[in-house]
């Protein structure tokens, strides 16, 4: 199993129920996928650097997992095909960058108490 990290802009007309239910959708299609869930983050709206379909902000979302490298192509098909997302980038992290997503992810979480 890799270690991956997904990155995914979501459109800003969306409501709140329709972002939790498209987060929702592509985490359970990982998770029926076989892979291990290590964290997600809401890093909530924020502004492009550049216009994507004519908008200048967005929903950001991560997603850090693993999973077998066969179905990340498949997974992301899934983001290609879903309308509400702007876009995504998949990254796999080597174990150098595997041992910073973890203390970031221990960051993020003191910081929240």
């Amino acid at each position: 199993m890799n270690h991956y990290e997904t990155v995914f802009i979501l459109n800003p007309v969306l409501s709140d129920t329709q972002i939790k239910e498209t987060v929702q959708k592509f985490e359970d299609y990982l998770v029926s996928k076989g892979a291990e869930m290590i964290s997600k983050e809401n890093w909530g709206l924020k502004k492009l650097a550049y216009p994507i379909q004519k908008k200048k902000s967005g929903f950001y979302h991560l997603f850090e997992f693993k999973i077998a490298g066969e179905e990340i192509s498949a997974y992301e098909l899934e983001f290609r095909r879903d309308d509400s997302v702007m876009r995504y980038l998949t990254v796999k992290l080597d174990k150098h960058a595997a041992a910073w997503a973890k203390i970031r992810t221990e960051r993020v979480k003191s910081t929240k108490k």
